[in-house]
């Protein structure tokens, strides 16, 4: 039978600096250690571990497969202790507004209305609204300075989140406004994938990643109005983000592109008085029947 290893967090922030730097050295330097201490501590954690965590050799140091699976599971560890502390050192303040991360430009709408609702329940004040770009509202819930956030099924990353599903809604692409394909009453996704000289543009995966293609990678809904007006990019995103479009944008249905779902999410279990409240709003929400047949109002049940 295995003995149980218990890690600190020292010692993890001590593996996780030099598996990111590959190199104590700079590792040393970033912890503010000397490089000796810094050594001897890694080694200490293989020998408890019964396992090599690192190669070793004159061209430098390299993640063996049992680091690699280390690494993934310290930084879990390390950011979940960072939002504990986050929670805690904001639980002893009662009257703090809830911070809500919403990605920008999408869910105007529905925004609004979770705000002005969350004002209609007893004891409670607005959200804070966390502005911030695509994919990034799962690592504000996480690492604690999020107590909620609006995103989107299926292309958000829910790994450790509870749900309340919100609006469930078609797509739309949105093409340069002198585009032949702009006056159309609808396309098909089969069209939007091979529109010529207009490729589709590249949003990161949940690891970060992209997608093969030959659009250009996006950071950010800024970036992308650009080169949607510039006539370098298109996108098929939901139909209520094209709120953020330009005059030089045009929207275009694609009723056979996948339904999304805004949903409210917070951390996995039983939610603080604060997230329960604005839950109860949410539930409240009827989001206005726009984009024709495009939106289909969920009813929270």
């Amino acid at each position: 039978m295995r003995c149980v290893i218990e890690l600190e967090t020292r010692e993890l922030r001590y593996f996780v600096a030099v598996a990111e730097h590959l190199h104590f050295g700079r590792a040393a330097l970033e912890l503010g250690i000397a490089q000796p201490p810094l050594s001897r501590a890694v080694s200490q954690l293989e020998r408890r571990l019964g396992v090599r965590l690192f190669e070793r050799n004159r061209r430098g140091v390299a993640l063996t497969d049992a680091g690699q699976v280390l690494l993934r599971e310290a930084r879990a560890t390390l950011e979940a202790a960072s939002a504990a502390a986050r929670r805690t050192q904001r639980a002893q303040d009662p009257g703090r507004a809830l911070v809500l991360a919403s990605k920008a430009g999408a869910s105007h709408a529905l925004l609004q209305g979770l705000l002005e609702a969350s004002t209609r329940q007893a004891g409670m004040s607005a959200p804070e609204v966390l502005l911030c770009e695509v994919g990034q509202q799962a690592g504000l819930l996480r690492s604690g300075r999020a107590d909620a956030a609006l995103m989107h099924q299926p292309v958000d990353d829910f790994t450790g989140l509870d749900t309340e599903p919100l609006l469930a809604e078609g797509q739309v692409v949105i093409l340069p406004a002198r585009h032949p394909l702009a006056s159309r009453d609808q396309l098909s996704l089969e069209e939007v994938a091979h529109v010529p000289d207009l490729p589709m543009a590249r949003w990161p995966r949940v690891d970060g990643s992209y997608p093969d293609g030959p659009g250009p990678e996006v950071h950010t809904q800024s970036q992308l109005a650009q080169l949607v007006a510039l006539g370098k990019a298109l996108l098929v995103i939901p139909a209520s983000s094209g709120a953020w479009q330009w005059t030089e944008h045009v929207a275009v249905p694609v009723p056979d592109a996948p339904t999304i779902t805004t949903v409210l999410a917070w951390p996995a279990g039983p939610p603080s008085p604060g997230v329960a409240s604005l839950i109860k709003a949410a539930k409240t929400l009827r989001a206005p029947a726009k984009h024709d047949a495009l939106l289909e109002v969920n009813d929270g049940n």
